[in-house]
């Protein structure tokens, strides 16, 4: 099935809430808004997290590492167990490829941590 990312971008509503648009064996394919720095630490025990910016800038913060800007076009993927987070200034359009068992927000709850169910359409 054919997935136009403009047209997916466009129904989201909310910054730090990810949706599912595709499936990949047993991976998620979500696209997410991201603008302020609302996203705790967190990791995923068992699972690498990608993430590739479809336009904008984002800021990636990997504990115990250098920060480093993704601009468009940039890809990386946050291995399993490795404490992250992200944030924006401006309006940041992301795609991110995430196990099915994986939680949005790891084992962290914050006020931006969606269900799998929350996270579709």
């Amino acid at each position: 099935m054919k997935i136009e990312l403009n047209k997916e971008a466009n129904k989201l509503q909310n910054y730090f809430s990810p949706k599912i648009i595709s499936e990949v064996n047993d991976e998620y394919v979500k696209i997410a808004k991201i603008k302020g720095q609302e996203i705790p630490w967190h990791n995923h025990d068992k699972e690498d997290e990608l993430f590739y910016i479809i336009e904008g800038s984002l800021l990636m913060e990997i504990e115990n590492k250098p920060n480093f800007i993704m601009n468009t076009g940039d890809l990386f993927v946050v291995p399993k167990g490795i404490n992250h987070r992200v944030s924006s200034s401006e309006d940041c359009l992301i795609m991110l490829i995430e196990t099915k068992s994986a939680k949005h927000t790891g084992d962290v709850e914050s006020t931006i941590t969606k269900s799998i169910d929350d996270q579709k359409y």
